[in-house]
């Protein structure tokens, strides 16, 4: 641990002073972001409603320049809302992705004790908000707070990760199940319930984020248009000192791939976007240093070479996504550009 970690875990070490009324009812904020998805944006907000309880909170929804009706529809539900679930809504000029509408959204409330980022295509159940503030008292050293996430069959969804690295890449060019248990260690997902000693980052489908960390830690890095942008943040998190922490107890119903269409071209092997590629290599770029992106590239590389080796045994060989081999390389070169519209905040020169 660092002397500069060590100074902020001891802030946070003794023991906090008597609760006054507000440190005993915190004050929450609330960002989703919306773009092109007013029904389901709506949805989200009316599971909100029911789940506000007594909680001292404001919801800020951020439309992406959806320029399809999607905010004036929410303005309808805004306008409509039971007294207790106050929100606002912030049009943004244009679409400025995942990272730069949340950072929208946390900006928004700058008087909030945490802050809750929060997927369109989430449903908050009654009591988990109350469970996440409750975990995050319990864990002070913790800057974000994980919920447990699970699909509307009730079925645990994988929500926990280690970071994607080169070997990971091998594995996910490989699709061999030898490859993936030889390298198991590198393997990104962790299935239910992950153990979080080998959690490095987690979903940020729903996320409660302490605002002292946002302090320390800053916006989130604009630079990662979607995808890849919670892996980035939960390193700079621990980079800074602070843990992630988990209640299980309180559950969020995640529809999974409602908000962005990346999980279904996935599953269909169709091409991905070029922002899924652009911020992959970034995070690459940010993670391991100038030689990142090259290594990884090319450990995915090797790792089709090996898928190829299952003809010799008569077996298919697994499909990559849709001219994957050539957009694995896009920013390759240039991975702390501003080609996909981002910044560059000068974390990863």
């Amino acid at each position: 641990m660092t002397g500069s970690q060590m100074s902020k875990r001891q802030r946070r070490d003794p023991a906090p002073p008597a609760p006054s009324a507000d440190t005993a009812r915190p004050r929450l904020n609330i960002s989703i972001i919306n773009y092109r998805t007013a029904q389901m944006t709506r949805r989200c907000l009316d599971a909100l409603a029911e789940a506000v309880g007594g909680l001292d909170l404001s919801i800020t929804v951020v439309d992406n320049d959806s320029g399809d009706g999607s905010a004036e529809a929410i303005e309808d539900w805004i306008a409509a809302a039971p007294g207790p679930a106050r929100a606002t809504l912030l049009r943004s000029p244009r679409n400025v992705g995942f990272s730069g509408g949340h950072n929208l959204g946390l900006a928004a409330a700058p008087e909030a004790d945490f802050h809750l980022i929060l997927n369109s295509d989430a449903l908050v159940r009654p009591g988990a908000l109350e469970a996440l503030l409750a975990a995050a008292k319990s864990h002070p050293e913790a800057g974000l707070i994980a919920p447990r996430l699970e699909g509307e069959d009730g079925e645990a969804q994988i929500s926990a990760f280690r970071n994607p690295s080169p070997f990971s890449e091998l594995i996910r060019g490989a699709s061999s199940g030898p490859v993936t248990a030889l390298l198991h260690r590198w393997d990104v997902p962790l299935p239910p319930p992950a153990d979080p000693k080998k959690v490095d980052w987690v979903s940020f489908a729903c996320v409660l984020l302490r605002a002292e960390a946002l302090a320390d830690v800053g916006p989130m890095d604009e630079g990662y248009f979607l995808y890849f942008e919670d892996v980035d943040y939960c390193a700079r998190l621990r980079e800074a000192g602070w843990d992630i922490a988990f209640a299980s107890e309180a559950c969020i119903i995640h529809l999974r791939g409602g908000s962005a269409p990346v999980k279904s071209l996935a599953a269909e092997r169709k091409r991905l976007p070029a922002y899924w590629y652009a911020s992959r290599i970034r995070l690459m770029r940010c993670l391991y240093g100038r030689a990142g992106p090259l290594t990884a590239n090319l450990a995915w590389h090797l790792g089709r070479s090996i898928a190829q080796l299952r003809r010799f045994a008569g077996k298919p060989v697994p499909t990559a996504n849709a001219h994957e081999g050539w957009d694995i390389w896009i920013n390759a070169f240039d991975p702390l550009g501003d080609r996909m519209g981002g910044k560059d905040r000068g974390r990863c020169i």
